[in-house]
């Protein structure tokens, strides 16, 4: 495993404060709820104003209504977004990986029909993965589609499936035969499907994020399966190196630790700043992690230990940023209060431990980097 260390060209520079100005004028402080990272609020008519700017598909090809850029370039306009806690929750699933995902397996129709308004703004979608009893072990998952004429008949229940509610589609991964990696394949299912309901999960910050996905006697036509019979295992996998290597797993307190940067309590703390320079630090070092990642992408390589590696010291990181800015916040902070950068604390002290298991818990990516460093 190497790491390249890279910078930002001159050309990524100006699209770095190109997107900065267009922020401050879009979403004035103040203007709109924080989010915690990937977690925004979700916002469709900011994601298509987003999607008009060219800021979305970013990656995806020109022919199919993307934009033909690189994965740095979309790296750099995730930080900034990420930076102010911008409303990405519409889009994000889609941009980040669903649409790639569907530019490199899809059939003709399907990039097509989705590429485009993934591009603009203009569909959603949420991936449907986890299950009961299933835990961390993806490969037990048992939600089966069977062969039925020119379709799959479905059955069975997904959970924890962020954003489903107010999705436009499902990426959905079904088992279609009994060999455990090579009897998964995926399917793209619209939010609408005859036989799929949804419903959100309370979750402990009083938000209904999450959700539980049942489907019963559902059919889908066979156009709607999204590569190979069997494929779906190694297709979720090369996902994962687009979700698990990004600024978005190191960067989702960042609207809080700019708010304690700049206030008094850090003023004449010693102990504050020193917490505060080594913040500081590990952030530069994280960011440098992904942009190389997102250089090995560009170059057409599939890094999966690394963005493991990214995703298991970042999201500890992120954990470990949220207890020491409680730590000097000196009260508890009100999950309701008017200050959005107080209940933003409090919401993240109350959901931080989630971001080590999403994605992938510590356990899991712990075996995924032992494995990589093996092969080589």
């Amino acid at each position: 495993m190497r790491l390249e260390a890279t910078e930002l060209t001159d050309d990524e520079r100006a699209l770095q404060q190109e997107v900065r100005s267009w922020l401050r004028k879009r979403l004035p402080v103040g203007s709109y709820p924080l989010g915690l990272g990937m977690s925004g609020e979700i916002d469709p008519e900011f994601s298509r104003d987003l999607g008009a700017q060219g800021w979305l598909g970013m990656a995806l090809p020109t022919e199919y209504g993307g934009h033909g850029r690189t994965a740095v370039e979309r790296l750099i306009v995730v930080e900034e977004l990420l930076a102010v806690g911008a409303p990405v929750g519409f889009h994000w699933v889609g941009d980040r990986q669903s649409g790639p995902s569907i530019a490199k397996h899809g059939t003709e129709e399907q990039k097509r029909d989705l590429l485009p308004r993934i591009a603009r703004g203009e569909v959603s979608f949420a991936i449907g993965m986890s299950e009961p009893d299933s835990g961390s072990d993806l490969a037990s998952l048992r939600t089966r589609a069977v062969r039925e004429g020119d379709g799959w008949r479905v059955n069975g229940t997904k959970i924890w499936t962020s954003g489903a509610y107010e999705s436009t589609h499902i990426l959905a991964l079904f088992r279609t035969s009994e060999d455990k990696h090579t009897g998964l394949t995926q399917f793209i299912v619209p939010r609408e499907t005859e036989g799929m309901s949804i419903n959100k999960i309370p979750f402990i910050d009083g938000t209904r994020h999450f959700c539980e996905i049942s489907f019963e006697d559902m059919y889908l036509p066979d156009s709607l399966r999204m590569g190979e019979v069997g494929g779906g295992w190694g297709q979720n996998t090369a996902e994962l190196v687009l979700e698990r290597g990004g600024v978005d797993r190191w960067m989702s307190v960042m609207p809080i630790l700019e708010n304690w940067a700049t206030s008094r309590s850090v003023e004449g703390d010693a102990a504050a700043a020193a917490d505060l320079g080594a913040i500081a630090a590990r952030s530069w070092a994280f960011r440098g992690m992904s942009l190389s990642v997102a250089r090995m992408v560009d170059e057409g390589k599939s890094p999966v230990t690394e963005a493991a590696l990214i995703k298991e010291m970042a999201t500890r990181f992120e954990q470990e940023c949220t207890d020491i800015v409680a730590r000097h916040y000196g009260r508890t902070p009100d999950l309701h209060s008017d200050d959005p950068h107080e209940s933003l604390l409090a919401r993240a002290i109350l959901v931080s431990p989630s971001w080590s298991i999403r994605g992938g818990t510590n356990e899991i990516l712990r075996t995924v980097i032992s494995k990589g460093l093996n092969k080589r």
